[in-house]
């Protein structure tokens, strides 16, 4: 695929991901939800291996929840875009 496409799909996927995060549910997705009623939920919760840098989608210091909910948006984006980068350009080899 050409360069040029990448950087014009990246940057439209990078937009979304800051525009559109904010809107997100915050409602317990399913199986935290039938956890929540079958109440085992707290059963299922552990001591973090580590802690995550962006913690419930927030970016910390960031004031503006829409905002720092839209920043975790790009930060996920790009981490996810240079893992399947990577590997694609590594297969493509």
């Amino acid at each position: 695929m050409n360069k040029g496409y990448i950087i014009i799909w990246l940057s439209a996927a990078l937009i979304l991901a800051f525009f559109i995060s904010p809107f997100a549910s915050s409602s317990p997705d399913g199986l935290e939800k039938v956890a929540e009623d079958k109440g085992f939920l707290e059963k299922g919760e552990i001591v973090p291996v580590f802690t995550s840098p962006i913690p419930d989608y927030t970016w910390p210091g960031v004031a503006n929840e829409g905002a720092a909910t839209g920043m975790a948006g790009i930060f996920g984006t790009l981490i996810v875009f240079g893992l399947a980068y990577g590997i694609g350009s590594a297969l493509k080899k």
